[in-house]
């Protein structure tokens, strides 16, 4: 599959994570001629989020597709430079303008395996050490929950108690991935913001972080939006 000349695919980290949590779909987009950047985000605040993507998607040239693992989905809506062709939404949260994260996100009711969240004396939101075995990667192999334990960032209360802007979703197309073994988000709750969005949706037996666990798929649907974008 020949990729547009000069095009970018800006990834995007989700709670709890960095840019590693990309390598596997990294490398492949690479083989494929496709320029890949992480962008770091703070996980401070969701208007401070969307500043850092926004600042990274400064940095790239040409056409640029922006995709979004999980809280990332809230952050792409941010992406309205003209040079963002397609918004990929890899088992994403994705609140519409004046809702929360936390709004999308406890929608429907939780896994029985989902980790207790609760943030800190100082308002940060840590992953306890099970969460990545039992819910956040559970089809990972051992070295990656383990790599995902070490690196692991929290996430703001702001982050999720923000009201999200006008998303980027209205007027940019947008590709889904339904994680349908998600015990994160409730794949209920990601049908539900796919259908809203009129995203081209891809419904897949997969865990919250097919980044880890089915990089292929991911490639795929980010490949898929590349194409369906480049005329």
């Amino acid at each position: 599959m020949r990729s547009p000349e000069n095009s970018t695919v800006v990834v995007v980290h989700g709670a709890w994570a960095d840019g590693s949590s990309w390598k596997e779909v990294i490398r492949p987009l690479n083989k494929q001629g496709l320029q890949v950047v992480a962008a770091p985000l703070p996980l401070t605040s969701l208007s401070d989020d969307i500043t850092a993507l926004n600042r990274t998607i400064a940095r790239t040239q040409g056409p640029v597709i922006v995709a979004g693992h999980a809280y990332a989905g809230a952050v792409s809506a941010g992406a309205n430079e003209e040079r963002v062709k397609a918004l990929v939404y890899v088992a994403s949260l994705a609140p519409d303008e004046g809702e929360t994260v936390a709004e999308v996100f406890y929608r429907d009711e939780a896994h029985p395996q989902a980790p207790k969240l609760a943030p800190d004396k100082d308002g940060w939101i840590w992953m306890p050490e099970e969460g990545f075995a039992n819910a956040f990667a559970h089809h990972a192999t051992a070295d990656q929950i383990a790599l995902c334990k070490a690196v692991q960032r929290p996430i703001a209360l702001k982050c999720i108690q923000e009201p999200a802007p006008t998303p980027a979703w209205k007027s940019t197309p947008s590709w889904f991935l339904i994680a349908e073994e998600d015990r994160m988000i409730n794949p209920k709750t990601q049908h539900f913001m796919a259908k809203r969005m009129g995203a081209t949706t891809r419904s897949l037996s997969v865990d919250h972080t097919p980044l880890l666990s089915a990089p292929k798929e991911v490639v795929n649907i980010i490949l898929e939006a590349m194409q369906a974008t480049s005329n």
